[in-house]
């Protein structure tokens, strides 16, 4: 795990109730991963290396005690890796008690460095977070901001616990603080959509005016978030982010146009109407409805083949349309292709015998094709 300000947590495990935040998911520095080991003072696991020389036990890698840890003197860097390491296997506790004797031992030591303090004091709030001690989280989570203004990740932690205490308020501060760094911490924007539906029937309409102020981030501090190196997970949630943000956009987009040409065609602007369902297809090319929808359009333009053909993509996404099947007997009708028009308002009868239109143009188109027939056999006849 690295350095505790540069990623924000995930989004696993904890927090109980509608509306609770979940803790993070995350180490809080870069070990992770599954497992159950434990740590004593000298090694991660539990007996000791002797104990595990006599049983015949394979050894423990300890190298991780040894990791980089800032500017931490040895003994302290060690307290702060073995508290990663147990963070990383679920012993929060432990780890709690690893990060509280490394803060203790920088006070000791005189230790000056308000960055890797700043990370004891983030790594220990998300101990406090995962054993659902919002309180002491919020207050870590305060000391961390006091030694480094705006670190991501005590920010999002301390929004976490005042969501799980119900103090929407200053959760939703914390989250649009994170988001001005860093848009794409998925957690934060799902919260932030959560508590905003929770203070509008908290408070009503006038909920922002009830709202602490929040903090403008420093466009300095901006670019330095931005700077850093982008993880997979990271890239990951930010490419899922904007495909669904995407997705929104093109639906709400969609749904505008076809309601505007519904519209349109209720008062009969018909070539206005074709070019909204136009776009809706350009949006979404296989909306089954748009197509019947615009050959209503084009029937009424006497453009009776493009009519047909937009009936004809309509029953390839549904074979059974009824709809599709009438409006392509019309345009048959239009094109005087009887026999064709005929079929179709068969096919309509045959899926609903109730559709009046149908037996009505049934019989209409049924009287043409006769005429038809009969016009033809007086030109062969007089040929």
């Amino acid at each position: 795990m690295g350095n505790a300000q540069d990623k924000p947590p995930g989004s696993g495990g904890g927090g109980g109730g509608a509306g609770k935040p979940r803790t993070p998911g995350r180490a809080p520095e870069r070990e992770r991963g599954p497992g159950n080991g434990s740590a004593g003072e000298n090694s991660p696991a539990a007996g000791g290396e002797e104990e595990r020389r006599r049983r015949g036990s394979p050894a423990v890698d300890t190298s991780y005690l040894d990791a980089p840890a800032g500017a931490l003197p040895p003994h302290l860097g060690r307290l702060k890796n073995q508290g990663n390491h147990l963070f990383k296997h679920g012993q929060f506790a432990e780890a709690l008690e690893k990060y509280s004797q490394a803060i203790d031992g920088c006070a000791e030591a005189g230790v000056d460095s308000p960055e890797d303090l700043c990370i004891l004091y983030s790594n220990r709030a998300a101990c406090y977070l995962k054993d659902g001690n919002s309180s002491d989280c919020i207050q870590d989570c305060t000391k961390a901001l006091e030694l480094q203004p705006f670190s991501l990740k005590p920010l999002l932690r301390r929004a976490m616990a005042y969501e799980s205490l119900e103090r929407y308020s200053r959760a939703y501060v914390d989250y649009k603080t994170v988001l001005q760094m860093d848009t794409g911490v998925q957690a934060a924007h799902d919260s932030i959509h959560r508590i905003t539906k929770m203070l509008i029937e908290q408070d009503g309409p006038a909920w922002r005016e009830k709202l602490p102020e929040i903090p403008a981030v420093p466009l300095s501090v901006q670019q330095q978030h931005r700077a850093k190196p982008v993880s997979m997970e990271q890239a990951q949630a930010r490419a899922a982010r904007a495909t669904q943000e995407e997705a929104r956009r093109k639906d709400a987009r969609f749904t505008l146009l076809k309601q505007e040409g519904n519209s349109l065609v209720k008062k009969g602007s018909f070539q206005e109407a074709l070019k909204k369902y136009s776009e809706c297809l350009d949006l979404k090319p296989d909306e089954c409805a748009v197509f019947t929808n615009r050959a209503i359009c084009l029937l009424r333009l006497n453009r009776f083949e493009e009519a047909k053909q937009d009936c004809d993509s309509a029953l390839q996404l549904e074979p059974d349309n009824k709809k599709a099947f009438y409006r392509r007997a019309l345009a048959f009708k239009g094109l005087q292709d009887y026999l064709s028009a005929s079929s179709d308002l068969q096919e309509v009868l045959q899926l609903d015998p109730k559709v009046r239109e149908a037996e009505q143009e049934l019989e209409e188109v049924t009287g043409l094709l006769r005429q038809s027939l009969l016009d033809d056999s007086r030109r062969t006849a007089r040929v």
